[in-house]
């Protein structure tokens, strides 16, 4: 070994007998008129304290806002769904929207339909409004009364086959039946599919359209088993697409489902949120950050604890330079803070920094 290696191991040699020795022997007490054996503590000059770092802070109430992390699916807001079938039998004549993902507004036409049981309905509403127009005024009330509940019982059937008011009306001035009905749009949105050809013959509650509003969507995420507890309907979320960088939406929990996955181990969780420029699609996944607030609890930074397993540990600075180990019960955990259900005072500092080597020291002097 040459005079250089020599050196280079002398100083690793008092190096690591300096270390040793900054921590002063604790000092295990009896707390006064108990005769039970005080926490054990330790004392520290202030050079020995800036050598080894040590940094404390306070316990005191904080809200502990947490994050959940997780991924989501869009889907249809199923409010905003709707299906356009009709109530009688007949043979489409025209398709008006003809094809699949045409945008269209309420009330728009769709198609129309040639039926003959709606042209025989219109007929006998015609025939009971003639029958009663033929009769003089001295006709027998009873007779007056069966002919006018014919007529009501006539126009009843043409509106239970969504014949509108004003087709009725239409109906009464002309004193002709339409050969055909003309559906229209029920809400304004995106033909999401379309289950029906022109000429083909339909059958009632067939479903020809299915039309989705997707000004607004549904977010479908999973959470897992643990974080159930922390996640309730109204807390505000945000939405990010992986692909589409620097862009985030705002969501709500709207719904969280009662029923756990049994394969999984997670929970289904509906988010609610408005699609500016119809960005979100259907069937896209999407991440997605639940925020979680607990209200104000007493917390205590998170590197403050040593855990090891079976019990948890935080040094309280007494006084500058002292030190006493205190075992606590924790609660909730925050990203960065963990709620001390016991053990620590609000106001009471405690060491985040060289907590590991006082902790060291100090169950090597006392034995625990």
């Amino acid at each position: 070994m040459n005079s250089s290696e020599f050196r280079v191991q002398s100083s690793t040699v008092a190096l690591t007998l300096v270390m040793l020795a900054v921590l002063a022997t604790p000092s295990v007490a009896q707390e006064e008129g108990t005769g039970q054996q005080a926490p054990p503590s330790i004392t520290l000059s202030a050079e020995k304290r800036q050598l080894i770092g040590v940094r404390t802070a306070t316990a005191q109430l904080r809200s502990l806002d947490r994050r959940i992390r997780t991924v989501g699916k869009v889907e249809v807001d199923e409010t905003k769904l709707s299906y356009v079938n009709t109530k009688v039998a007949g043979w489409v004549k025209k398709l008006f929207v003809d094809y699949t993902g045409k945008e269209v507004v309420k009330g728009q036409p769709l198609l129309s339909i040639y039926s003959p049981d709606l042209v025989t309905a219109q007929e006998e509403y015609l025939l009971a409004i003639r029958a009663k127009a033929k009769e003089t005024a001295g006709t027998n009330p009873d007779i007056a009364a069966s002919q006018q509940s014919l007529i009501d019982s006539a126009r009843r059937r043409l509106q239970l086959w969504d014949i509108t008011d004003e087709q009725i009306a239409g109906l009464e001035t002309s004193g002709k039946p339409q050969t055909e009905i003309t559906l229209v749009a029920p809400q304004s949105g995106i033909v999401l599919e379309k289950m029906v050809l022109e000429g083909a013959y339909v059958m009632p509650g067939a479903n020809l359209y299915k039309i989705v509003d997707l000004s607004s969507v549904w977010i479908m995420a999973d959470i897992y088993e643990y974080e159930v507890p922390l996640v309730k309907v109204g807390q505000q979320a945000r939405v990010t697409l992986p692909y589409y960088t620097g862009t985030s939406y705002d969501a709500t929990v709207s719904y969280v489902n009662p029923a756990l996955d049994p394969m999984t181990r997670t929970l289904k969780v509906r988010l609610s949120m408005h699609n500016p420029g119809m960005m979100l699609k259907p069937e896209m996944f999407t991440n997605v950050e639940i925020q979680v607030s607990s209200g104000k609890r007493i917390a205590i930074p998170t590197e403050a604890v040593l855990d090891s397993g079976l019990r948890q540990v935080v040094y309280v600075e007494k006084k500058p330079g002292t030190y006493e180990m205190r075992q606590v019960k924790l609660g909730l955990r925050g990203d960065r803070y963990v709620e001390v259900l016991s053990g620590i005072k609000a106001g009471e500092k405690v060491v985040t920094s060289g907590n590991f080597l006082i902790d060291s020291e100090t169950q090597l002097r006392t034995g625990q």
